[in-house]
């Protein structure tokens, strides 16, 4: 019962991180809206492997320990593990950038993104956060080691 409420604790925690990055993405903070989302995946996808019983590694992108792991969900959400993991690792990519900017040709964070940048990382990260909300209210199939 304890792994339920603690992934269900750090998913409501990776909804808050998605609002904050909704809200920039309104102000026009793209590079914020990119680390916001790649947070958000972060925390969603680690409640989902806390959620089957595995401590996440203390990395930011999870995607190989899903992969790794992938029996231990349900077929409903097992089926989307690669594109859940494909999505941790281009979010992951963007991490530094979004918030130091390209410091080898001190290029700013503020002037590596665009609105269609923000737009996609948005739709990547609510796409992982639906996925993990319906593992953890047993939305998926029951077939689960």
């Amino acid at each position: 019962m304890k792994n339920k409420e603690n992934a269900q604790l750090m998913l409501q925690r990776a909804e808050v991180i998605l609002d904050e990055a909704r809200n920039f993405r309104k102000r026009g903070i793209w590079n914020l809206v990119m680390r916001r989302c790649q947070e958000a995946v972060e925390l969603a996808l680690k409640s989902a492997l806390i959620f089957v019983g595995i401590q996440p590694p203390r990395i930011h992108d999870v995607g190989p320990t899903l992969k790794e792991h992938a029996e231990k969900f349900p077929p409903d959400f097992r089926k989307f593990i690669p594109q859940l993991a494909s999505i941790s690792r281009a979010l992951r990519a963007e991490r530094e950038l979004s918030f130091y900017g390209d410091e080898e040709s001190g290029v700013p964070p503020e002037t590596l993104y665009s609105a269609d940048d923000a737009d996609e990382a948005l739709k990547k990260a609510e796409f992982v956060l639906e996925k993990c909300h319906s593992l953890l209210r047993g939305e998926q199939s029951a077939d689960c080691n």
